[in-house]
């Protein structure tokens, strides 16, 4: 893996997708053991998370379940705008259903309690976050996810399926954002 540059600033290999796979099928099998005969709704909030929910919806084992797709936005560039807005929302009835929200990153956790408070509106048999990639030292509100990939430092980073203005989530290994010296 060598460094990549996007709008002039250069990342560096950060987790490679070998180590991704390894994590996507430990979650998997954590899914299967929790999840064995129920059919959980998998919410994907795009567009972040769409590769590794993709992944890891196929990993686990479970006949009956099925994946659908939400989409919010709340970055401008590299950061949080403070406000979340909705752009595609919830198209299934979940009333009295499992719901496992997958997502990429959970940083300040606003858009993650912004979900799943909206969720809980709709009387769903529970509700579980899924995500590859936790800030613990960023988080500010709502609780951490119950299945976690990864625990990260408070860095920007990109690539599979994380962006940069759009840009970048086709990498498939993570990279973080190159400290400047000096």
């Amino acid at each position: 893996m060598e460094e990549v540059t996007y709008q002039g600033l250069s990342f560096e290999p950060y987790i490679r997708r070998e180590e991704i796979a390894k994590q996507v099928h430990r979650l998997a099998e954590e899914i299967n053991r929790d999840y064995a005969n129920e059919k959980p709704l998998f919410l994907c909030v795009l567009n972040g998370s769409f590769i590794f929910a993709a992944d890891l919806f196929r990993a686990c084992n479970l006949h009956d379940a099925e994946i659908t797709f939400i989409r919010f936005k709340s970055y401008e560039g590299m950061s949080s705008t403070g406000e979340v807005r909705e752009i595609m929302g919830l198209s299934e009835g979940i009333e009295g259903r499992d719901v496992l929200i997958v997502e990429d990153i959970i940083d300040s956790g606003v858009t993650a309690a912004q979900l799943r408070k909206e969720l809980a509106k709709h009387n769903p048999k529970s509700v579980k976050m899924v995500s590859l990639l936790f800030k613990p030292e960023a988080l500010s509100v709502g609780k951490a996810p119950e299945y976690v990939g990864f625990e990260i430092p408070n860095k920007f980073i990109l690539g599979y399926g994380l962006d940069l203005d759009g840009l970048a989530r086709n990498l498939a290994d993570i990279y973080v954002l190159k400290e400047v010296k000096g």
